[in-house]
């Protein structure tokens, strides 16, 4: 039974067979829930269930990374975004490409040679602990929940699709909130049972997928317009409204659309060196060199997929027809397109790839989460550094059961928004509250804890702030509370060309602010940290230590 059903307003209300769609999905979860119980009936220590014992090869941790960077919005969000607004949708898959190099070139070894699970550990190596821990973990905890709402939403409407099962918000028996909830569910037992090292395999499987996946799409498309990528350009253009080939559909029409299309392009250039799952990641590697490597294969995995998401885009703009694709679902574009390329088994194929792809992200954002507060809060701060043996595993899957249930409302709040969009929110709140922080306490030897917390605590507050009273809220049509509900003043969409600077700015003042405080000893010891977490960080001396000294 093949259906294809056009809604109101545009869009496909439900697409392919169900039975089919669910059967495929649920077989995924089933084997990766063998794998997860199979791998990870040792994970009982916080290095076992928050690093996976430091056991994961370059390689194998690369491939990893790229499953945990490779989001519905990636697959999902990007394509679409492509296929209805063309040249401006593919500048999220070149802004998510770049920040990779800033990864590369100023994080990933010089944090896998001072940490050990978190980023609290790096801002507690020379810093005072008990404060800088909790802040890096209530920046942890917030930007996993705007990553996680993107997740959410595009397990939302990808289940309304493949289902038929409508979207009636404000009712008990909304029935995307129902699959939501689903996820949330299947998301916890992931991180509940299988830790860091069962996580990191239901990444490399869903990544191996994902990008064979999209590779059988892209091939398939190509082969339609005879390997010709002008004809298939020529193709979407030609049943688009808009001139996709184009700048300046989403971005350029107005003075405020061209400062939020920089404000987007800082924040996702600078976001991905301040994700607090993408630099847990470091730390599933046994050393430094190990690190580097996982991220030279994370650059190519993810460079060539992002190939494949504009041919992707491109090709439902030609091939689905106009009725079913617009602004208004653009989440739907690649699972639309796979329909109309292979029908119910390629669809079903490629939807349970979206839905492991939702899955895998979501559970190592929540294991990021649950490693925060236990480590960084829990056994650090209110356990000062003593806990029980066996607590702090305890704590973070108890943590993580709490993570869930906020990234499910969450999730329901934010449904229909485009995810790639939510993402980009996620990379400006990472970008303003983690990486000025994480860059002045590896190359400033006078940064001190009040920088660090003016940094941390200004950055965020700063951009959720304007996040909360820009359009994403409320006063759109696509905004959260919708246009009729409006108490916007802050115009741009993005907050990252105004947040991450003002972030930066506060850990200069807060430095010189807390300057020249504290005994002649504090501060003798301040530059003796200093200069060993300088050696530490460059050459990976001590770096295989089992704790950090303080």
């Amino acid at each position: 039974m093949n259906v294809l059903l056009p809604a109101q307003g545009g869009g496909a209300s439900q697409l392919g067979n169900p039975y089919l769609n669910i059967g495929i999905f649920l077989a995924f979860v089933v084997i990766t829930l063998f794998i997860v119980y199979r791998v990870s009936r040792s994970a009982t220590t916080a290095s076992d269930y928050y690093a996976a014992g430091s056991s994961f090869t370059g390689p194998q941790n690369g491939v990893a990374i790229s499953g945990d960077y490779l989001s519905a919005a990636s697959f999902l969000g990007i394509a679409g975004a492509i296929a209805v607004n063309g040249y401006d949708g593919f500048l999220y898959s070149i802004g998510f490409l770049v920040a990779w190099l800033t990864a590369l070139l100023l994080v990933a070894e010089l944090l896998r040679n001072v940490g050990r699970f978190t980023l609290g550990d790096v801002l507690a190596f020379r810093m005072k602990q008990r404060p800088v821990r909790a802040a890096a973990a209530v920046s942890t905890l917030v930007v996993s929940f705007f990553y996680l709402l993107a997740q959410m939403a595009g397990a939302g409407g990808l289940i309304s699709l493949l289902l038929g099962i409508p979207n009636t918000p404000g009712t008990i028996f909304d029935g995307q909130a129902i699959v939501i909830a689903l996820v949330g569910i299947v998301m916890i037992v992931y991180v509940l049972y299988g830790g860091m090292r069962g996580t990191t395999w239901v990444q490399i499987i869903k990544a191996t997928l994902l990008v064979i996946g999209a590779a059988v799409m892209t091939v398939w498309v190509l082969g339609l317009f005879g390997f010709n990528l002008s004809a298939l350009l020529g193709a979407a253009t030609e049943g688009s409204p808009t001139n996709l080939l184009n700048a300046g559909n989403q971005y350029g029409k107005t003075v405020t659309s061209r400062i939020d299309f920089l404000s987007l392009a800082v924040a996702l250039v600078l976001g991905t060196a301040g994700l607090p799952h993408v630099l847990m990641r470091f730390y599933t590697v046994p050393t430094a060199k190990e690190a580097r490597r996982s991220v030279n294969w994370a650059i190519w995995i993810i460079g060539i997929f992002y190939l494949f998401t504009l041919v992707i885009g491109y090709g439902a703009a030609a091939i689905v027809p106009a009725n079913l694709l617009s602004s208004k679902n653009v989440n739907d574009a690649a699972p639309l397109l796979a329909f109309e390329l292979g029908g119910t088994v390629l669809l079903g194929v490629v939807s349970a790839i979206a839905f492991a792809t939702i899955l895998a992200v979501v559970a190592g954002l929540t294991i990021t989460s649950a490693a925060s507060f236990a480590h960084d809060v829990y056994a650090s701060v209110l356990k000062e550094g003593k806990p029980e043996p066996g607590s702090e595993v305890r704590v973070a899957r108890r943590t993580a059961l709490v993570v869930g249930a906020v990234a499910v409302i969450g999730g329901i709040l934010a449904n229909g928004q485009n995810v790639a969009f939510l993402v980009a929110l996620a990379f400006a709140v990472a970008a303003s509250a983690n990486l000025p922080t994480l860059l002045y306490s590896l190359f400033w030897k006078k940064f001190n804890t009040t920088g660090a917390l003016w940094s941390i605590y200004g950055g965020l507050v700063v951009c959720i702030v304007l996040i909360i009273f820009s359009p994403v809220v409320s006063g759109s049509s696509t905004a959260i509370f919708g246009e009729d509900t409006d108490f916007a003043w802050f115009p741009l969409s993005n907050p990252g060309i105004v947040s991450i600077p003002l972030s930066f700015l506060l850990g200069v003042v807060g430095t010189f602010a807390g300057a020249n405080k504290g005994t002649p000893e504090e501060q003798e010891e301040h530059e003796r940290k200093a200069a060993e977490m300088e050696v530490r960080s460059m050459t990976g001396a001590g770096s295989s230590d089992t704790a950090v000294s303080h």
